[in-house]
């Protein structure tokens, strides 16, 4: 059975108040539209959970969409700060609650939610201080040799959102390039959101199994989504619009600005295909790599 829907569709029928959500993709394949379909269906207290929180979460957390953020590293990458995420957890208003680790911290995280473990141990928090302000990190005592180390416990969140390059209508996923952890959340996650840059057959994907990085037995929406990876890349497709993340500074930095962005962007906008029109085709243009390289063909042989 097909699970193609719109944007709209699926972020209706996986994304409700409340619910923990990751958006996966380490500075590659982050899915901003589905963000952006989240703050337009006007979410309330979610829980947002990411490797590394950049722009998409600093958006999502001006609109007001989320109470927590569990996270690793935050910033704006090559710019500097996340300034609404910072007015959420400075001075008088703040209210954002934080939960904070280290990058192997949250795939490990993710890693035990995915395996159903109580927890995953790791040798990483040796001499910091993350354990000191997150009652989260336990030590325990290894029954094989008595050695202390610290564990970390599973991260199921309820839904998982990933970009990737193509999947078929059956949810199978396959990506390419500068991966993160999108496969440890989606298989943690008890929902899964796929939105991709194209939709292509089966036979697609079954030419190349070995690129499948998410079966479509775990994935419960396909959404077509063309440049929806945007200001963010997508590998083969376009590039990233550093313009973008060094013009956020500003806009975020001033709260009647980026309420301005939101809704000129967001909520004027009735899905990411207007956005990118509003966005350009000179701009757009711009993005898109000059000469495809093609990977040498891989002979699976006939059985």
């Amino acid at each position: 059975m097909s699970k193609v829907a719109s944007m709209a569709e699926a972020v209706a029928s996986l994304v409700f108040d409340g619910d923990t959500v990751a958006i996966e993709g380490f500075t590659h394949l982050i899915s901003f539209a589905a963000g952006h379909e989240i703050i337009r269906q006007r979410r309330r207290d979610l829980t947002l959970c990411r490797l590394t929180p950049d722009v998409v979460y600093d958006q999502m957390i001006g609109a007001g969409v989320a109470k927590k953020l569990v996270f690793s590293w935050l910033g704006n990458p090559g710019v500097g700060s996340l300034h609404a995420v910072r007015r959420a957890v400075e001075g008088p208003d703040a209210y954002l609650e934080l939960e904070e680790y280290s990058h192997f911290g949250m795939v490990g995280r993710y890693t035990a939610g995915a395996s159903r473990m109580p927890f995953f141990p790791l040798r990483s928090y040796a001499g910091s201080d993350l354990p000191k302000v997150n009652p989260r990190i336990k030590t325990v005592v290894s029954p094989y040799d008595g050695e202390a180390i610290d564990v970390v416990p599973p991260l199921e969140p309820d839904v998982a959102i990933v970009h990737a390059q193509r999947a078929d209508a059956l949810g199978n996923t396959q990506a390419w390039g500068l991966l993160g952890c999108q496969k440890e959340a989606a298989f943690a996650a008890k929902r899964v959101l796929v939105v991709v840059e194209e939709v292509v057959g089966t036979d697609v994907i079954r030419a190349d199994p070995n690129r499948t990085l998410i079966p479509g037995l775990k994935v419960d929406a396909v959404v077509a989504c063309p440049g929806g990876a945007h200001p963010s890349y997508a590998q083969g497709h376009y590039d990233r619009d550093n313009d973008f993340y060094l013009q956020w500074e500003s806009i975020s930095r001033d709260r009647a600005a980026l309420e301005a962005w939101l809704d000129e962007w967001i909520m004027s906008t009735t899905d990411h295909s207007q956005y990118l029109a509003k966005l350009g085709a000179r701009r757009w243009d711009s993005l898109r790599p000059r000469a495809r390289r093609t990977s040498a063909p891989v002979d699976y042989g006939e059985y």
